[in-house]
């Protein structure tokens, strides 16, 4: 009997043994997993997909993360929200963090992977204003939010397309009225991304191709990134493996969404039930091949730049906007946590 208490006690203690390991490695694991704060470009929309397709299929958690995503004021409102510590991680404009690292480079964050190789930047007219080029702008006034990129960039695009901005008023407004603004002749021109613009139109029922012209920097000499993933330098020192785990995850959201866009835009869907499914698939669509389909993507991979081209759009950011100095392209870019090239997309189409 005793003997047999004895194997019951030694069965009960093993048991329990058992037990207390299996709970340790689960408070290991949750412990490993790393939180990400990371702040989006705008409200939600279709494009998105690219990243919540990542936490819906559990990437993000294979590659131990733990990711929230909130939305956004603007490209690039997500640069200085990265810097003071708000946000770990935007998706931000390039451009944005160009002019941040070249004023106060030691609060800069740093681009890892880019999204959009592609300029997207635009001020749209009605189609019957007699706004036709950068040289009619004076006299007239250009209405677009604060953090808008387009907006930001607006001094260097007056000087590459040699244009006395000086005669031009610009005014803000919420980014929620810049399509009824443009419509109802409240401003004379707005700022913003094409694809923003063109599907925030068709929303209000206005048909962009008809009655919206689009005057786009890329077509005067502006050859810009645009939209990146962006770290703060912070993060970036003590996380590097956790920055290379959720670009592994991105990378493969980004084929899983390109080749299903359907899956994306529903994963957008289920954070904002708003949306009308059919613009938001159109926008996504759009996206992919107006902003990410630069001819690069076929030699570098879409994530990295070409060096030479991103250190052009340096030059043109510090001589438009008088800044104080040049920034590095290793201060704006770092592609050593990117995935193996063989794993980057080399087509978006």
């Amino acid at each position: 009997m005793a003997h047999h208490q004895m194997k019951t006690r030694a069965r009960m203690a093993a048991l329990a043994a058992m037990t207390a390991l299996a709970t340790f490695a689960t408070a290991a694991v949750a412990q490993a997993e790393t939180n990400i704060k990371l702040v989006l470009n705008w409200k939600y929309q279709g494009p998105q997909g690219l990243l919540f397709l990542a936490e819906d299929k559990g990437y993000f958690k294979e590659e131990g993360l733990d990711v929230t995503m909130d939305q956004g004021n603007g490209s690039g409102a997500a640069v200085p929200l990265v810097a003071n510590g708000a946000y770990d991680m935007g998706f931000g404009d390039i451009n944005a963090l160009i002019e941040f690292a070249a004023k106060k480079p030691e609060d800069a964050p740093v681009g890892v992977f880019m999204m959009y190789n592609q300029p997207p930047f635009t001020i749209a007219v009605k189609a019957d204003s007699p706004i036709k080029s950068p040289a009619d702008f004076a006299g007239h006034t250009l209405g677009g939010a604060a953090n808008d990129g387009a907006l930001k960039l607006f001094p260097a695009f007056c000087s590459i397309s040699k244009t006395d901005c000086s005669k031009v008023e610009v005014t803000n407004m919420q980014p929620n009225l810049r399509e009824q603004m443009l419509m109802k002749g409240q401003v004379d021109g707005v700022f913003g991304y094409v694809n923003t613009i063109r599907f925030s139109a068709k929303l209000i029922g206005v048909d962009p191709d008809k009655e919206i012209r689009f005057i786009k920097y890329g077509d005067y000499g502006m050859d810009l990134y645009s939209n990146a993933i962006i770290v703060s330098k912070s993060f970036l020192k003590e996380n590097p493996e956790a920055i290379k785990g959720f670009l592994r995850a991105l990378n493969r959201s980004i084929k899983d969404a390109i080749k299903d866009p359907e899956a994306a835009v529903a994963s957008v869907k289920t954070r904002e039930s708003l949306l009308k499914t059919d613009v938001e698939r159109e926008r996504f669509d759009a996206t992919i091949a107006d902003e990410m389909a630069h001819p690069e993507v076929a030699k570098v991979g879409l994530g990295d730049v070409d060096e030479a081209r991103l250190a052009k759009s340096i030059d043109i950011l510090v001589n438009a906007n008088g800044l104080p100095r040049t920034p590095a392209v290793g201060e704006v870019f770092d592609r050593s946590f990117l995935p193996a090239k063989t794993e980057l997309l080399t087509a978006v189409n």
